[in-house]
């Protein structure tokens, strides 16, 4: 399991342990080790921290190569190490879309790559994805992190067909919004949006009021991601993709039976950044933020 320190993935971790896997934990650095534990303490299970940086080949090696001298085969992988930011297309710095390839595609891609020969030994394995609906629709303020979730669909669907007659069965998970510390504003929202200056600096906090709202109205837990990957592990025939959330699926059943509802879809986002909808900066938060961080 990648990323496994906090959210999605320490919430995935823990509830694959409590299913009786034997789940090493792979972590950025050692910096979470601890919290990551104490959770697991709190839950009555064991997880087995691992350093895996996914951006490292090194570290991947090494990571596999304790995997392989586990007396527990390697059964299946989860690929839940992913970053995400957020700023219009024209104000997000290169360096930062190439960070989000690194990680959110090319992590995984490493990952994989390294497990496979262990997974076809096991002759039956699987492989998760954490994707997301944003790895189906577009979505304003995060086309790094959207175009590298539409390339990770893309990649696992194509790895899907090259596996199987391995006995590796190959599963995306798609969730709609859900709330976890990679909401937290310091961590999302880059500078370049905060600067009053961009031609997008309207339209991007109206967006962002419209995101704040739909995540306080998202009933999506970590557990119901969690309990998705688990059935992807543990079902005899795993579907290659599972949408988790009745919003994401309500919007992905439109987008894929009415073909006008694209259309309108994304004209009403339009509609709502360049003239309705309330800005963020209505009420002085955008202010406040601009100033609070420079």
């Amino acid at each position: 399991m990648t990323g496994a320190s906090r959210g999605l993935g320490l919430e995935t971790a823990l509830t694959l342990a409590q299913a009786g896997f034997h789940v090493w934990a792979g972590v950025r650095d050692t910096a979470g080790v601890g919290t990551m534990m104490a959770s697991a303490r709190e839950r009555g299970v064991a997880l087995v921290p691992l350093q895996l940086e996914v951006t490292d080949p090194l570290s991947v090696d090494s990571a596999f190569e304790t995997v392989a001298r586990d007396s527990c085969p390697l059964f299946g992988i989860v690929n839940n190490a992913g970053i995400t930011a957020r700023a219009y297309f024209e104000d997000f710095p290169e360096e930062r879309i190439r960070k989000t390839f690194e990680v959110n595609l090319f992590g995984a891609m490493r990952v994989t790559r390294r497990a496979l020969p262990l997974l076809r030994k096991a002759g039956r394995s699987r492989i998760v994805m954490i994707s997301s609906i944003g790895g189906r629709i577009g979505s304003m303020s995060v086309s790094p992190y959207v175009a590298s979730k539409f390339a990770l669909e893309g990649f696992s669907e194509s790895l899907a067909l090259e596996v199987r007659p391995f006995g590796v069965d190959v599963s995306i998970i798609e969730p709609g919004m859900v709330k976890t510390e990679i909401w937290d504003e310091d961590r999302r929202i880059l500078s370049q949006a905060r600067d009053g200056s961009s031609p997008f600096y309207e339209m991007f906090w109206k967006a962002e009021a419209m995101t704040e709202k739909a995540l306080a109205n998202s009933g999506l837990q970590p557990k119901d991601v969690a309990q998705c990957v688990l059935h992807a592990m543990t079902v005899p025939r795993p579907k290659l993709r599972y949408v988790v959330g009745g919003r994401a699926r309500l919007v992905i059943a439109l987008f894929r039976h009415f073909p006008g509802f694209e259309n309108f879809y994304f004209s009403e986002l339009l509609r709502r950044v360049t003239k309705g909808g309330k800005r963020a900066s209505d009420d002085g938060s955008a202010a406040k933020r601009t100033a609070a961080h420079g």
